[in-house]
């Protein structure tokens, strides 16, 4: 009679050591498993709104001012002074405007768009494309330029730069804070929204009757303490820079509308795989222009290393990053940002 087997499917019983084995590492498991959290699965968030132009209507000479609000006439997400919209245009463009209405208005956006015809196309996209009735993708708002509480100001505006200072205004002026306006422009026809301004606290400046403004004469009236306010085109905002000094704890705020010139750059070269051309970038000029020579069709927005829209792959070369946050790794945005050293290969 043969051996009966272990068991009725003649399998040996299991060796007691690799049972042991096999129990720690199970034990083991279940202990990590225990220390590790379970991160859930989080769905990206689309804060993209499609709203309709309500409303378009002439603020100045070459400026439309727009009204957007939810088809439905819904509530839309709420804002604070010095915040703005990014305006994805029909194109494929993407700008970013200042919200310049009541933040107490929650049915309503409002922003408003000097004409550039030798810009980059996105003001000519709005005057000539939003009109009543057109439909528009925004994201936002966003604020760069945030409001800080103080009890005095001094506002300093230069013509369309008056759409982020006007909501702080208004603002500053319900805080019962001490403020003042210096408002400057080519002419009074330029000058967007003049008609809102409370002309007692307003101090107009034009370049037809006043001549070019003494930017460190705007300043000599800053109370001690003071937040200055500084928004306009970029030869204004250096002046103010230049001329501003923090006596008694006052502090200086601007946005540029434009990019700062550059001061300390070396000429460097690009590579932009995907096409496989080769650009050149001169000493003052950005990456992003030459490249836009090139390939007219790259994307882009503020162009001073805040919106990322124009953020592109770094297959190969040393960056030296010059956004003001942090980058993505392995990328730069190449409006603001260079080569150390003489070439650059993109994803472009």
């Amino acid at each position: 009679m043969s051996e009966i087997p272990p068991d009725l499917r003649g399998r040996r019983d299991r060796d007691p050591f690799w049972v042991a084995v096999n129990a720690f590492f199970n034990g083991l498991q279940r202990v990590r498993s225990l220390r590790t959290p379970v991160i859930p699965y989080v769905r990206p968030v689309d804060r993209t709104l499609t709203l309709i132009v309500q409303e378009a209507r002439r603020a100045a000479t070459d400026v439309v001012a727009l009204r957007l609000a939810a088809p439905d006439g819904g509530v839309l997400p709420a804002w604070q002074p010095g915040c703005h919209l990014d305006l994805l245009l029909p194109s494929g463009r993407r700008r970013q405007y200042s919200l310049c209405g009541d933040p107490a208005d929650r049915r309503s956006y409002r922003i408003a768009v000097r004409r550039l015809p030798a810009g980059g196309g996105g003001s000519v996209e709005v005057h000539e494309e939003l009109v009543e009735g057109r439909t528009v993708r925004v994201q936002g708002p966003r604020n760069a330029f945030p409001f800080l509480a103080r009890e005095s100001y001094l506002f300093l505006a230069g013509g369309i730069g008056i759409t982020p200072i006007l909501p702080m205004v208004q603002a500053a002026d319900r805080l019962g804070a001490g403020w003042r306006l210096v408002y400057t422009g080519r002419s009074r026809d330029t000058l967007p929204f003049l008609d809102e301004l409370p002309h007692d606290r307003v101090v107009v400046r034009t370049d037809d009757e006043h001549g070019v403004p003494d930017c460190a004469g705007l300043l000599e009236e800053t109370a001690s303490g003071a937040a200055v306010y500084c928004c306009g085109p970029a030869p204004m905002i250096d002046a103010v820079r230049a001329a501003f000094v923090p006596d008694g704890g006052s502090t200086l705020h601007y946005e540029r509308f434009a990019p700062a010139p550059i001061v300390d750059g070396r000429p460097f070269q690009v590579e932009l795989a995907r096409s496989g051309v080769t650009v050149d970038v001169p000493a003052d000029r950005s990456a992003l222009d030459a490249i836009r020579e090139a390939v007219p069709t790259v994307a882009y927005s503020c162009r001073q290393g805040f919106c990322g829209t124009c953020r592109a792959g770094v297959l190969a070369g040393d960056v030296d990053q010059r956004a003001p946050s942090d980058p993505a790794p392995g990328t730069m945005l190449p409006c603001v940002s260079r080569a150390r050293g003489g070439r650059l290969t993109l994803d472009l």
